[in-house]
């Protein structure tokens, strides 16, 4: 018995160290982050000057009707806006197509169509399924290599990193226009996504998809459908 609980007592202290080492990196990584992104995160008036290839637009959650949700809508607003004052001439939706009922970026580009925007103006990127992979593809599939990226500003420093990592110019511009119900636990899942995507940007995996190279500099239309 006696051997049995001092086992359990080394086992639980192994744990409890190897615990307190995973937190410690973590917390180490997303200070790094933080402190190396922080001068990229700029106003709309800085970005306009920044002569970008291209404003992307980070996907978000959309709803049943395919209505952008409240986040989605404010990444959004802020894209067109940074359009408006002439940061570039061409904006690339990134997000979650890889489903035919569930698709971000065809309500994004439905959305921007709507407030004005030519549609060969308007990039789709169908299989941007998360922040690496929207970056990856943003450079290898869409050419780009000066970029504004566009999301909420707790999501800024990890796409800035990520841009950085795989040798794009990028600046970003926060898209908070509202309080966002459910912020405390985005924060907290964000210090474990910039510790995976931390990884990720060592070892560089390739995305899901990568196929035809469509150069953001052409036409828009090409990513319909």
């Amino acid at each position: 018995m006696a051997t049995t609980r001092k086992r359990l007592r080394s086992l639980f202290l192994f744990v409890l160290i190897m615990g307190l080492i995973a937190l410690s990196v973590a917390l180490i990584i997303n200070i790094c982050m933080l402190s190396a992104t922080k001068g990229k995160i700029v106003t709309t008036d800085t970005a306009a000057g920044f002569d970008a290839d291209c404003i992307l637009i980070l996907g978000a959650g959309v709803r049943d009707d395919g209505s952008p949700s409240h986040m989605l809508e404010d990444r959004l607003k802020t894209g067109l806006e940074l359009y408006k004052i002439g940061a570039s001439d061409k904006i690339l939706m990134t997000g979650d197509h890889g489903r035919k009922e569930y698709n971000e970026v065809g309500a994004m580009k439905a959305y921007a169509i709507d407030a004005g925007v030519p549609s060969e103006n308007v990039f789709m990127d169908h299989a941007g399924f998360s922040t690496y992979e929207s970056l990856y593809r943003a450079r290898d599939v869409f050419k780009a290599k000066h970029v504004v990226i566009v999301t909420q500003g707790y999501h800024l420093p990890r796409a800035l990193y990520i841009a950085n990592q795989l040798g794009l110019e990028a600046v970003g511009v926060s898209a908070d226009l509202r309080p966002y119900r459910g912020q405390l636990m985005r924060d907290l899942r964000e210090v474990a996504a910039r510790t995976k995507d931390f990884a990720k940007c060592i070892f560089m995996p390739e995305p899901t998809f990568l196929g035809e190279v469509i150069p953001v500099s052409g036409n828009g239309n090409l990513t319909n459908g």
